[in-house]
C-alpha cells in the first residue's frame, strides 16, 4: 500500500472506532482487516498500531483542537472532521518524519473524499490554527 492508502485506511479504522466501546475495537480491527481481506504483514501491523497510538491520545488530541476551534468544539464536530483532525494533529505533533504540510494537505484530500462540501475548508482552517 502507498501511504495515502495506508493513511485513508487508518482514517477508515479511527472512523469506525468512533461507534464502538473501547473494549470491542480487538474485535473491530479484525473484522477491519478481513475486510480488506488483508492477512497481517507490515502495512496491516503499522496500521493497527498507528491507531491504537491515536486513540491512547485522544483526550490530549481533543485538548488541543478544542484550544483553537473558536465556536466550535470537539464534541459539536462531524465525525468524519473530527477523525480526519485528529489523525492530522496526532501525524503533526507527535510524527517527526510526517512534514506538516503533508499532514495537513493529506487530511485535505481526504476531507474532500469523504467530508462534506464545507469539509475540506473547515478540517484545513482547524489545522492551520494548530499548525
Amino acid at each position: 500500500m502507498s501511504r495515502r492508502e495506508v493513511r485513508e485506511q487508518i482514517f477508515k479504522l479511527l472512523f469506525r472506532a468512533e461507534f464502538y466501546e473501547e473494549g470491542e475495537l480487538p474485535e473491530q480491527l479484525q473484522l477491519f482487516f478481513e475486510e480488506l481481506d488483508q492477512t497481517e504483514n507490515k502495512d496491516t501491523i503499522y496500521i493497527r498500531e498507528k491507531v491504537e497510538q491515536i486513540l491512547a491520545r485522544l483526550p490530549e488530541i481533543d485538548s488541543m483542537v478544542n484550544g483553537v476551534a473558536q465556536g466550535w468544539k470537539t464534541s459539536r464536530m462531524g465525525k468524519v472532521d473530527l477523525t480526519l483532525i485528529r489523525l492530522a494533529v496526532y501525524e503533526i505533533k507527535f510524527e517527526e518524519e510526517i512534514p506538516t504540510g503533508v499532514a495537513i494537505n493529506e487530511a485535505v484530500e481526504l476531507a474532500k473524499s469523504y467530508g462534506t462540501d464545507g469539509s475540506s475548508s473547515f478540517v484545513n482552517g482547524i489545522l492551520a490554527k494548530l499548525a
